[in-house]
């Protein structure tokens, strides 16, 4: 452990290499999924939201993606297409709109999330208990700056 005090810049650039691969790997295995469905990355973070946060409103989900409303828009668009989400307005305020995946939606979620979670599983169960603690809780501090 007390290598890790003493991190150079080129195990900080592996370390980083490590992250942006298992990125690439876990996604590229969902692939088929989303080209089964004419959808891409764009589309599959948005599936992924909204698989969290049933109902989520357009404005938080825009603070979740970091993206503009513009491309937004062009994703939801996709979706409202393709017959996947649904809206529901506000009962307090009409002006919100929540956006949930319809049945159809929870369905190429699952094929995505099935695909992914057999990596991810493998991984975790040949990992011992400490290692995933310590693993979640380095991505977390990665993900909270």
């Amino acid at each position: 452990m007390k290598e890790l005090l003493y991190l150079k810049d080129d195990q900080l650039k592996d370390l980083i290499e490590k992250l942006f691969v298992s990125y690439r790997e876990t996604f590229s295995d969902s692939k088929k999924v989303l080209d089964k469905y004419s959808i891409g990355l764009a589309h599959h973070k948005v599936i992924h939201l909204l698989s969290m946060y049933k109902g989520i409103s357009i404005s938080e989900l825009l603070k979740r993606l970091k993206v503009t409303k513009q491309s937004l828009n062009r994703v939801l668009k996709d979706l409202i297409k393709l017959d996947i989400i649904t809206f529901k307005k506000d009962e307090q305020d009409t002006r919100i709109k929540h956006v949930f995946l319809n049945e159809k939606g929870e369905k190429i979620f699952n094929e995505v999330f099935d695909q992914q979670k057999k990596r991810i599983y493998n991984a975790l169960l040949n990992s011992s208990s400490e290692e995933v603690i310590n693993f979640d809780n380095v991505l977390s501090k990665i993900i909270n700056g």
